[in-house]
């Protein structure tokens, strides 16, 4: 997998400028709300960097696990998976906490997380980091 990497270090970029090009170019009701879960999603975990994968902002550890879901225009969502490639997982599950209910399985290894808008993002950001936390163990 390609990372983008800073000019000067050759380290690798934890925010993609590609994904700040793309944020900035969309045109959706709920952009600023994207900007944050963004925020939330990298500040998550030091391990965690972003792409666009799937005509979307995605993030990765050392493989794809979250994908924000554009088409949705009232609230923010995220389909959850463990990667391009199929896992064990796919097979035996994913098993995380989730106290908030904010998952919706769609596959043993994929589901689609709700956060809503505005101010109710804010009141789940925690349910959601750990959320976060509890899933990058599977990717």
């Amino acid at each position: 997998m390609k990372k983008t990497q800073a000019p000067e270090t050759g380290e690798a970029l934890r925010e993609d400028p590609a994904v700040v090009a793309f944020l900035r170019d969309l045109e959706h009701p709920l952009r600023a709300d994207i900007e944050k879960v963004r925020r939330i999603l990298l500040d998550a975990d030091p391990s965690i960097a972003e792409g666009i994968k799937w005509n979307a902002p995605s993030f990765r550890t050392t493989d794809y696990f979250a994908t924000i879901h554009l088409r949705s225009r009232d609230r923010i969502q995220l389909v959850f998976h463990t990667g391009v490639k199929k896992k064990a997982t796919a097979d035996t599950g994913v098993e995380v906490a989730d106290p908030a209910g904010l998952l919706k399985w769609l596959a043993k290894d994929r589901c689609m997380v709700t956060l809503g808008a505005g101010a109710v993002i804010d009141e789940k950001r925690a349910a959601f980091e750990e959320l976060v936390r509890a899933w990058i163990r599977f990717v």
